[in-house]
């Protein structure tokens, strides 16, 4: 398997067997780069982030893009994950980030990731993609005691600090009678295994009213033909092999073409090359998710197992687990691959899931696994995305497993730092603003995630 700190490119590489992709079959490849081209923005990277920056660009700002797509759209993380549509992104909390920073700040970074989760919903109407967005609500899920109380303090602190007032007219939860709770809901453990999930370890959850769960793939390829519709020529099979700057320039170097452009925005986050520019190398970690699709269960193995809600749900271990019912009653149950890309495919990694799966969900013991597949994210030192363009380069990197809303809020962010149009509410914002930092010992990191995953284990039986 294709691995960021080991394998030179992404070229050539398969796609996912997931069930996304038995879901939806991908259109014949569109052509590669070829000969000398040029235009004024080049993006790297055909996933959402990648897609959706062009269409911005395109339609919002009538600006010349490029988009390069290593292999096939439908290759990376946007067609690998579990299809999670959340507030938030990155693994910092908000009364961390009030802590790090202050209260305004916060209070504006939640803003984003909300718009977020809201554009991706408006994306979804507006073009019509038939992506499956399943019933609205992210539960959040205490595996013990300290994590439930942990879980209160964090509705407390949103409940109090973060959700608008209904008198604010600028909210838009202010018409009617809304019942703010129903925002950042607290539920007891009897009430959410009642209603919700009968999950064996919940010791109560925390559930966010405007989640929703879709078909990854499926809202790429939405994603996709919007772009097409708007005539930004789209490459694939086109891996960036070299990346010169001269002047001011920049002349991007694939198997089969070079294109020159003005700027170039880099949207590959876990699957972009260890050794690819000075801005992003060795400032993030590539990490291994696996994911685990059950057989179809039957009406009766849904009551026996209680599972009663579609809706996406998370746990609070430090190496989490994720999981959701899909449309046809399938169970999708996420956590933690492997540490190396070599090891992606061993078969234990996903037996640990289902070992997992069955401790949550004992009546599904005997339940077998239809599909198993594993992608990369990627995770900054300081657990918080970074959209950042200077002087004509931008990224967006670090969505830490979480970018399927945040990626369609830093595409219309980059697209307008891009265009010169950057909004003074999010001038001084530390997601937009602040570099990458480097990771320490960044040779050494894959040990230092080793050593991690062992912490984290332990942290979470024992802690």
């Amino acid at each position: 398997m294709y691995d960021p700190l080991i394998t030179p490119n992404a070229a050539s590489q398969p796609l996912a067997n997931s069930y996304w992709a038995s879901t939806q079959a991908l259109p014949p490849r569109l052509p590669h780069l070829s000969g000398h081209q040029q235009t004024d923005v080049a993006i790297i990277g055909g996933g959402y982030t990648g897609l959706l920056t062009a269409y911005y660009l395109a339609s919002k700002y009538h600006i010349d893009c490029h988009v390069l797509e290593a292999n096939q759209v439908g290759f990376g993380a946007s067609a690998r994950n579990a299809g999670f549509v959340l507030k938030g992104s990155g693994r910092l909390g908000y009364a961390a980030m009030a802590k790090r920073w202050d209260l305004a700040t916060t209070k504006a970074i939640y803003g984003e990731f909300s718009q977020a989760v809201e554009r991706v919903e408006s994306l979804i109407h507006k073009y019509n993609i038939e992506c499956d967005p399943q019933e609205k609500g992210y539960l959040k899920v205490a595996h013990n005691p300290k994590a439930l109380q942990q879980l209160k303090t964090a509705a407390d602190f949103i409940q109090q600090h973060l959700i608008p007032s209904p008198l604010d007219s600028k909210s838009p939860s202010s018409a009617g009678s809304a019942n703010m709770d129903q925002h950042a809901q607290f539920i007891n453990a009897a009430d959410f295994r009642r209603d919700y999930l009968n999950h064996h370890q919940a010791y109560g959850a925390l559930r966010l009213s405007d989640g929703f769960g879709v078909n990854p793939l499926k809202l790429l390829l939405g994603y996709k033909s919007m772009v097409e519709h708007q005539d930004v020529t789209l490459s694939e099979s086109s891996c960036v092999l070299d990346w010169i700057e001269e002047n001011g320039k920049h002349r991007l170097f694939t198997e089969h073409g070079e294109l020159s452009a003005n700027k170039v925005i880099v949207a590959a986050n876990g699957y972009t090359p260890k050794a690819f520019n000075h801005r992003i190398d060795e400032k993030f970690l590539p990490i291994l998710s696996n994911i685990i699709v059950t057989e179809p269960l039957s009406a009766d193995e849904l009551q026996a197992a209680g599972l009663f809600s579609h809706q996406v749900t998370m746990d609070t271990r430090i190496l989490k687990y994720y999981f959701r019912l899909l449309p046809d009653n399938r169970l999708l149950f996420g956590g933690r691959g492997a540490v190396w890309g070599k090891d992606a495919a061993d078969p234990i990694y996903g037996q640990r899931l289902k070992l997992a799966m069955n401790k949550c969900f004992p009546a599904l013991a005997t339940k077998k696994v239809a599909y198993n597949w594993t992608g990369w994210i990627a995770a900054s030192m300081d657990d918080m995305p970074h959209v950042v363009e200077k002087n004509g380069v931008g990224y967006s990197l670090g969505y830490c497993g979480a970018g399927v809303s945040f990626s369609a809020q830093a595409a219309f962010r980059l697209a307008q730092s891009i265009a010169g149009e950057t909004p003074t509410e999010i001038a001084n914002l530390p997601l937009y603003q602040n570099p990458l930092p480097r990771l320490p010992f960044a040779k050494a990191r894959r040990i230092g995630q080793w050593g991690y995953y062992h912490y984290g284990w332990l942290k979470d039986r024992f802690g």
